[in-house]
């Protein structure tokens, strides 16, 4: 091999692996909390490979992080087992000392500057996608957050779920793994106990449901949505569909029950309580015996 040749060679080997190595440095930088050293290692990344993937998700990590920063704030109810107490002069408490996580908005614009052009050069990535989401979600931007989970499911019906993973692995399970954590977003969003927030569940259930038919828990999440906004018709639809999916899955049975509950039929209500003691657990068995008695005295 002349000389020639053998420096091509380790030239090309260089730049092949050059993005892997400045991607494991980035992630022991990160560990450690260096952020020197991260930062200055981000800045020559950017200028040798603007290709890298992970030069992405290394940068929105590092400046999401950056921008959290803690807030110390005088108020009058106690917020965590770490709050200061402050009392009076008599000794009776006047406030508490509270810390609250608050985001440095120029970090941030750094962060969604760097996440949202990964997401554009590598739309087969989900873990760029849902790391915005988790971000989004952190922050309580749930008109965004709704917005970038309905992209992510049209996206995902448009390469038919071959999606990617760190380091441009293939995800394996993509489906199931993609649907598991759309319903954890529904449920993030079902917790907050914001009823303004049962539009965004259901936009984002009514979507993915379009696409994915069979999945019973979002089914189900959705169903929800549409039965605390008085829908019962829908909820009662989409719980009929995933009954279809699984016959016996008890606690879509008590939600059929419920819903016809709601809406009036009696009739209805009882046929599917009787089909939860036929197939749920002793509590679900007791509760569905109760409602039946209760449905025939017309309480």
């Amino acid at each position: 091999m002349t000389k020639t040749k053998i420096f091509l060679t380790l030239l090309l080997f260089a730049s092949t692996s050059f993005g892997q190595t400045n991607y494991e440095k980035f992630k022991k930088y990160f560990q450690d909390k260096d952020t020197t050293k991260a930062k200055q290692l981000l800045t020559s990344w950017e200028k040798a490979n603007l290709n890298d993937p992970e030069l992405y998700t290394s940068a929105f990590n590092y400046y999401f992080s950056r921008s959290k920063q803690e807030i110390i704030s005088l108020e009058r109810t106690q917020k965590g087992s770490e709050s200061l107490a402050l009392t009076d002069s008599t000794g009776k408490e006047a406030g508490f000392l509270n810390s609250n996580i608050g985001f440095n908005s120029d970090y941030l614009k750094k962060a969604f500057y760097y996440v949202d052009k990964g997401i554009e050069k590598f739309p087969n990535r989900l873990d760029i996608r849902f790391g915005k989401c988790f971000v989004l979600g952190k922050l309580e931007d749930y008109k965004k957050f709704t917005t970038e989970i309905i992209n992510t499911v049209e996206y995902s019906n448009k390469i038919k779920c071959n999606w990617l993973w760190t380091e441009s692995k293939k995800l394996d399970d993509a489906e199931n793994f993609m649907l598991g954590s759309i319903q954890s977003y529904l449920k993030q969003l079902y917790d907050t106990e914001n009823d303004g927030l049962l539009e965004n569940i259901k936009q984002i259930g009514d979507l993915t449901i379009k696409y994915y038919p069979n999945c019973v828990e979002v089914l189900s999440t959705t169903s929800v949505a549409y039965m605390l906004t008085k829908n019962y018709d829908k909820a009662i639809e989409y719980l009929k569909q995933a009954e279809k999916v699984n016959p016996k899955d008890f606690i879509v049975l008590a939600n059929i029950a419920e819903g016809y509950k709601r809406k009036g039929d009696k009739e209805n209500a009882i046929k599917y309580c009787e089909l939860v003691i036929k197939y749920g657990d002793e509590q679900a068995k007791q509760q569905a015996k109760e409602t039946i008695k209760k449905l025939k005295s017309g309480k």
